[in-house]
């Protein structure tokens, strides 16, 4: 089975295989070579994920998902449901979250426009992640931010279940279980059992969430151990 630092060479091999929409200028502006991937970022370790859409220009420049304005919210919920205080520094802050979680997103790259990608590009980076969560990251809950995010995870359920439960009016209290595989270098399928905590996208724009997002996270993280 190959090393997290294989795996992320795997991801930017996919990258140059064949073109798909990359953010060009925010990856040069951060003189950083566009295909190179921001796979995750925090503790292969921690029983907890975060898991996002893909990358806003905050987190090309700091290369590591989950930094920017939305992000920063995620983060210091997670802070305060640690020490109960806010973090006295930004840097106590990042410090804390790399050390105790796992942040990721659907696709390690930025799309222009902040527009979500297509299927298309989401399946073709679809079994890096796989392996990730799989092989390289030792925890089994996932707390999703967004349709997007959570939709990621449909294939991994009975037919309809996650769509089912994202239609329900608990979705943001209730938890799913699914079960995820992925293939290792010999073909050899494994799975891995995963329980998905569901949140809105904390995004200002998300305006009917937004104001209530810090309560949700709070109420979410009293639901998993970390």
């Amino acid at each position: 089975m190959s090393d997290i630092a294989t795996l992320i060479a795997q991801v930017q091999q996919e990258a140059q295989r064949e073109e798909f929409p990359i953010d060009i200028p925010v990856y040069k502006s951060a003189h950083i070579e566009p295909t190179k991937p921001i796979l995750y970022a925090g503790n292969l370790l921690s029983p907890l994920c975060f898991f996002g859409r893909d990358l806003g220009k905050d987190e090309v420049h700091a290369r590591q998902p989950l930094i920017g304005a939305s992000g920063t919210m995620v983060r210091e919920g997670f802070y305060y449901a640690i020490h109960q205080q806010k973090a006295p520094s930004r840097k106590d802050l990042d410090t804390t979250v790399i050390e105790r979680v796992l942040l990721t997103n659907t696709v390690p790259y930025k799309p222009p426009g902040n527009k979500a990608y297509l299927m298309k590009v989401k399946k073709r980076f679809r079994p890096f992640l796989e392996q990730l969560f799989v092989f390289h990251w030792q925890g089994n809950q996932i707390i999703t931010l967004g349709t997007e995010a959570f939709k990621w995870f449909a294939p991994y359920g009975a037919k309809g279940e996650v769509d089912s439960f994202y239609r329900s009016s608990d979705r943001f209290s209730a938890q799913l279980t699914v079960n995820l595989s992925a293939t290792d270098d010999l073909s050899v399928t494994h799975n891995k059992t995963i329980t998905l905590l569901p949140l809105p996208h904390p995004s200002p724009l998300n305006q009917k969430y937004y104001r209530a997002f810090p309560g949700m996270l709070q109420k979410r993280l009293a639901q998993v151990e970390f």
